[in-house]
């Protein structure tokens, strides 16, 4: 895991300034849903229904960048003086993860675009100076609002294979969400925009 990019969400619903991540330990993806209920009609099973599939998961790291504080819902109301249990911004998310194998320990790697997270309140443990220090990760668990797919069911979570896409397509890919000197600033693209950009 690495390359992990914070994507606070604007008010009209775009992810316009990617800001790096540094410090993520893990991410531990959680998907949920789907749970079938069945119908019965005249004693027989007439239907199972399915509910909708949900994706969050769990993020560990030693630290997080400025921008996430109104993702955790702290306030800055005065100049070294903020406030918790504020309203929380959502946000996007991007990480990249190793692909190997026994012939290759660098095949490629996988992107994940995360779109609609909120994060939940978590435990922070405070300890005191001991011989032996230890470096405390913080910890949040966040929930998703799955975003548009044209054509598709809504989706909260892309995976991008590197391995078995063109090239020239993943460095158009990575230079939106990463940024360069001609893309501009790191942005984080709808499902839509991101197919686009495959797309001839």
């Amino acid at each position: 895991l690495d390359l992990a990019v914070l994507y606070p969400r604007d008010l009209d619903g775009t992810y316009p300034l990617g800001v790096p991540w540094d410090g993520i330990m893990n991410i531990q993806e959680t998907p949920g849903g789907a749970e079938p209920t069945d119908l019965y009609s005249a004693n027989v099973k007439y239907l199972t229904l399915i509910a909708p599939e949900t994706f969050g998961g769990t993020i560990e790291a030693y630290a997080s960048p400025e921008e996430f504080d109104a993702c955790d819902g702290t306030l800055a109301i005065a100049t070294g003086m903020s406030i918790e249990q504020q309203a929380r911004q959502t946000f996007g998310l991007v990480y990249r993860t190793k692909i190997g194998s026994a012939v290759d320990a660098d095949l490629g790697y996988l992107l994940h675009c995360v779109w609609g997270a909120v994060a939940q309140p978590s435990e922070k443990a405070r300890e005191g100076i001991t011989e032996s220090p230890n470096a405390l990760p913080l910890s949040w668990e966040f929930t998703t609002t799955p975003a548009p797919v044209s054509g598709q069911k809504p989706t909260a979570h892309m995976i991008i294979d590197t391995t078995k896409m063109d090239s020239g397509d993943v460095l158009l890919i990575e230079d939106a969400l990463y940024g360069d000197d001609a893309a501009g600033v790191a942005h984080l693209p709808t499902p839509d925009e991101m197919l686009a950009l495959v797309t001839p």
